[in-house]
């Protein structure tokens, strides 16, 4: 070859037709023309190179972003991975609650309407009718008429219209659990960690039902409670004001059937009305407060404390299945990874050339 090339230029450079033309003519000349036109057409063609790898690297790092990062091989690792994961979760869950995505605001709803409501459909004053009245009043007095007041009479009045506000309490406390366990499943399906592992997305979602039912339990005990607090002990000044002479409790000397006349237990209704419905609009207040305190506070403070604290109990193995990827997505990571590394690794020595020009 080299010495085919020496003849060459031999030939052109004594050949009287070609001796003007020999630094331009054989096939070295051509050889540096066509590298030179050649490498100019490549150059020119690398903004769109780079432009094309760039476009590469972005969908694949998005695409490995999506499938999550690989899964640690101790045990310490793939703790710390659950605890991520949960920590994201239940971050979005507090973001639920707190109004920046939506669903919590529904909770309100609950308190400003559905309880209310409820509330307003016990129509006490038809509870307190003159035959209740009648009734409660006279079985309360036993063999002997009060000498005063009616006072147990005037308790049972009032007992058997404020107990009936335990079923609308208990309703509520019951609303907002279905509102709470709904906002459970929007912040599993908007956290993309939980969709790469089922298993850990469904002992998530099962320990965060299970402690908001732990959380609806102590909500309604404590609920109810407020209700059973004002059936037990009134309020000593309603009692104060009420009529302490005998001509307003009617004739003791009648028979316990016509003991009393229709004004005075007219008076009584009207009296433990006004005391029910002063009770009433107290628990309206008190009501969704032991429900936030109680239900929505603490599932924001400690939606999977008993989670996290079983998980530090698990061994290698059983936190090894709630890591179980689909081996499918593991091949795709990996397969996307050495595609991210050569792209990448071209995308340097293209640079490396576009900066030498």
């Amino acid at each position: 070859m080299i010495a085919a090339r020496r003849r060459e230029r031999e030939y052109f450079s004594t050949t009287p037709e070609y001796k003007h033309l020999a630094q331009r003519m054989g096939s070295e000349h051509l050889a540096k023309m066509l590298s030179k036109h050649l490498e100019t057409v490549i150059k020119s063609r690398i903004p769109g190179i780079q432009s094309l790898i760039s476009k590469t690297v972005l969908e694949l790092e998005n695409e490995l972003s999506r499938l999550g990062k690989p899964i640690a091989a101790d045990a310490g690792g793939k703790l710390y991975t659950i605890m991520e994961i949960c920590r994201l979760f239940d971050q979005i869950y507090k973001e639920h609650l707190d109004g920046v995505r939506p669903g919590g605001d529904k909770i309100y709803y609950v308190f400003d309407n559905q309880l209310p409501a409820a509330l307003k459909r016990l129509q006490f004053d038809k509870q307190l009718s003159m035959e209740n009245i009648r009734k409660l009043i006279t079985e309360a007095d036993g063999y002997q008429p009060h000498l005063i007041a009616p006072e147990q009479g005037y308790r049972r009045l009032i007992e058997s219209s404020v107990v009936t506000i335990r079923g609308p309490a208990e309703a509520a406390v019951d609303a907002v659990h279905a509102l709470l366990k709904e906002l459970v499943h929007k912040a599993i399906s908007e956290t993309p960690e939980l969709k790469q592992y089922p298993a850990l997305r469904a002992e998530v979602g099962n320990a965060a039902i299970e402690s908001l039912e732990r959380m609806r339990d102590t909500s309604k005990k404590a609920t109810l409670q407020l209700v059973d607090m004002e059936c037990s002990y009134l309020t000593v000044d309603f009692f104060r004001k009420l009529p302490q002479d005998v001509d307003k409790g009617g004739n003791p000397t009648h028979s316990i059937f016509d003991r009393y006349n229709d004004s005075y237990l007219r008076r009584i209704g009207t009296t433990v009305l006004s005391y029910v419905n002063m009770v009433c609009a107290s628990l309206r207040n008190s009501i969704p407060k032991s429900i936030v305190y109680c239900q929505v506070r603490e599932a924001k403070r400690s939606l999977l404390d008993h989670f996290f604290t079983e998980m530090g109990k698990l061994e290698q193995k059983r936190l090894s299945n709630l890591l179980n990827e689909d081996p499918a997505v593991m091949e795709r990571r990996s397969a996307l990874a050495k595609r991210l590394e050569l792209y990448r690794s071209a995308q340097s020595e293209i640079d490396a050339v576009a900066w030498s020009k």
